[in-house]
C-alpha cells in the first residue's frame, strides 16, 4: 500500500466566504477594535449615567454659571489684576500663569543645567566628572516632594526677617518673605521695542537660513550665534532709545515691618522652581551622555584629524548628531516636569492645581472644576509634544 505524499496530508486553506473571513487578519484587526471601542462607548455612558444620578441625588446641577461668582480668596503670587472679589474663573486662570510661569522657566533652567552636567559627567577631568556623577545619583535618587521642603522649609523660611534681610547691592534683598528686586514699569512708546524684537526674531531667523546656504556653498561659516545674539538685545534697547526711554524703575524699600515697591519672588515659588529645575536636570544630564556617547568615536577622531579643537568638535559635530538621540526623551522630561508642578499645593504655591481645589472646595463643583484641571493639563502635554516632535524633525539626520 503507497503512502500518500505528506502534502496531502496538510490541511488546504479555507476557501474564501463567510468561513474564511474568520482568518481574514484584517477582518480579526477590524472586530476586535469594534469590540474594544464598543466597550469603551459603554463604559464611558455607565459614567455619564452614573453621574447624572449622583448628582440629582445629591439635588446639584452639572454646569459653569459658578466660575462668575466672587471667589473670596486671595492668591500669594498673580501675574495678573486679581483680589478676593474676583470671580472663580479668573481665580484659575491665574493659577494657569502661574503654572505656566514656573513651566517654563523651570524648562529652561533645567535644560541649560542638564546639559552642562551632561557633559560634565563625560570630562577627562576627575574632580569634574565625579562631582557631575555625585549630583546625578543623589537628586535623582531623592524623591521630588521632600526636596521641595527641604528648599522651603529648611533653606528659604530659615533666612532672616525683612529688617536682617540680606542686601546684594542696594537694590536686590533677600529675606524670609522672599527674594524682592527692582521692578520695571513701561510706558507710552514701548510697543516699539516689542515691534522691532519681533522684527529682530524674523530677521534672525532669515539669516541663519541664508549663512547656511552660504557655508554650503562657500564653506565659509560666519558667527551667527553671536550675531542673532546682539541683534535680539539690541533690537528692542534701540526701539526703547528711540521712543525716549520709556522705563521707570520701582526699587524695594523698607517701610515697617516688609518692604514696599519692586516685586516679590515668593519663597513657594523660589522652592518649587529650584527643586523642580535641579531635580529635571539630573534626569536630562543622563540623556545628553547618553546621546553624546551614540556618537560613533571616528567622528571626534575625524575632526581632531581636521585641526578642530575640543570645543569645536563638541559643539559643531558631536551635539548635532547626539541631538537625535537626546531629543525624544528630553520631551519626555520637559512633560515630567509640567505636570510635577502641581505639588505646589503641598507649600501653597498658587498654582493650577492649588487654586482648583480651593474653587472645589468653596464650590463643590468638584466635577466641572477637575474636568478643566484635567483638559488644561492635557493640552499643555500634547502642545508640548506636537512641539518637540516638529523640533526633532527639523534636526534629523537625513540621509541621502
Amino acid at each position: 500500500m503507497s503512502a500518500e505524499p505528506a502534502e496531502a496530508h496538510r490541511r488546504a486553506p479555507p476557501a474564501p466566504g463567510a468561513g474564511g473571513l474568520l482568518y481574514d487578519p484584517k477582518v480579526r484587526g477590524w472586530v476586535a477594535q469594534a469590540i474594544v471601542i464598543a466597550l469603551l462607548l459603554w463604559g464611558l455612558y455607565e459614567i455619564v449615567v452614573n453621574t447624572q444620578a449622583n448628582l440629582k441625588r445629591l439635588n446639584q446641577n452639572f454646569g459653569f454659571d459658578f466660575l462668575g461668582r466672587a471667589a473670596g480668596f486671595d492668591l500669594s503670587t498673580s501675574l495678573l489684576p486679581y483680589s478676593s472679589n474676583s470671580s472663580y474663573g479668573r481665580a484659575l486662570l491665574v493659577g494657569f500663569w502661574n503654572t505656566a510661569l514656573v513651566s517654563v522657566i523651570g524648562i529652561v533652567l533645567a535644560t541649560v543645567m542638564g546639559f552642562v552636567l551632561g557633559v560634565m559627567r563625560l570630562s577627562r577631568n576627575w574632580v569634574v566628572s565625579r562631582f557631575a556623577t555625585v549630583y546625578i545619583e543623589i537628586v535623582r535618587n531623592i524623591p521630588l516632594l521632600l526636596q521641595i521642603f527641604i528648599w522651603y522649609a529648611l533653606v528659604l523660611k530659615p533666612l532672616p526677617g525683612p529688617k536682617q534681610a540680606i542686601d546684594l547691592f542696594g537694590t536686590i534683598f533677600i529675606s524670609n518673605r522672599g527674594i524682592i528686586a527692582p521692578h520695571p514699569g513701561f510706558g507710552d512708546g514701548s510697543w516699539l521695542a516689542v515691534l522691532l524684537f519681533a522684527l529682530a526674531l524674523a530677521g534672525t531667523w532669515l539669516f541663519r537660513r541664508w549663512a547656511r546656504v552660504r557655508q554650503e556653498m562657500t564653506g565659509q561659516r560666519l558667527p551667527v550665534w553671536w550675531i542673532s545674539i546682539a541683534a535680539i538685545i539690541l533690537a528692542p534697547v534701540l526701539g526703547l532709545l528711540l521712543a525716549g526711554w520709556p522705563v521707570t524703575w520701582s526699587y524695594p524699600e523698607l517701610a515697617g515691618f516688609n518692604f514696599k515697591g519692586g516685586m516679590t519672588l515668593v519663597p513657594e515659588f523660589v522652592a518649587l522652581l529650584l527643586a523642580l529645575s535641579i531635580y529635571t536636570a539630573a534626569f536630562i544630564a543622563e540623556n545628553v551622555r547618553a546621546g553624546i556617547m551614540a556618537v560613533s568615536h571616528g567622528q571626534t577622531e575625524a575632526a581632531y584629524a581636521l585641526g578642530l579643537d575640543s570645543g569645536k568638535t563638541l559643539r559643531l559635530v558631536v551635539i548635532p548628531q547626539a541631538l537625535r538621540v537626546i531629543i525624544p526623551p528630553l520631551a519626555s522630561q520637559y512633560l515630567n516636569l509640567t505636570k510635577n508642578s502641581s505639588l505646589a499645593v503641598a507649600i501653597g504655591y498658587p498654582d493650577l492645581m492649588y487654586t482648583g481645589g480651593t474653587v472645589n472646595n468653596q464650590s463643590g463643583k468638584a466635577i466641572e472644576v477637575f474636568s478643566m484641571l484635567l483638559i488644561v493639563y492635557l493640552t499643555l502635554s500634547i502642545l508640548t509634544s506636537l512641539f518637540m516632535n516638529w523640533f526633532n524633525s527639523r534636526i534629523k539626520l537625513v540621509e541621502r
